[in-house]
């Protein structure tokens, strides 16, 4: 059985940056889908990004300013949200997590229900 176990949170001031890890165990995760996630307390999951099983990405609308980078690692069976420019805004608990219907990559799910498995998640604080 795959686990996701995430890393790298932590409190920062704003303008710094982060490198988020998303660790799994158990089966390669580059073969599925996987997303990130963030959440604060008393709101919905919010999309951040999801990265194909051929490596192609895409980011959800805040995201897209292009102030978050995902990225994977094989050999390290590790995937990785680069956040640069870090906002107060951004302070939520950032999850990773796995689709194991393998979507195409074309049609990478942006809904926290389409996925499969779930890490604890990472707490990211950003002061102003």
């Amino acid at each position: 059985q795959v686990q996701l176990v995430e890393s790298g949170g932590g409190l920062v001031q704003a303008g710094e940056s982060l490198r988020l890890s998303c660790a799994a165990s158990g089966r390669p995760l580059s073969s599925y889908a996987m997303g990130w996630f963030r959440q604060a307390p008393g709101k919905e999951r919010e999309f951040v990004s999801a990265l194909a099983w051929n490596g192609g990405a895409v980011y959800g609308a805040d995201s897209e300013k292009g102030r978050f980078t995902t990225s994977r690692d094989n050999d390290k069976n590790t995937m990785y949200l680069q956040i640069n420019g870090l906002e107060p805004e951004d302070t939520d608990v950032y999850y990773c997590a796995e689709d194991l219907r393998r979507p195409h990559p074309l049609a990478l799910p942006r809904r926290p229900e389409k996925y499969d498995v779930w890490g604890q998640g990472t707490q990211v604080t950003v002061s102003s």
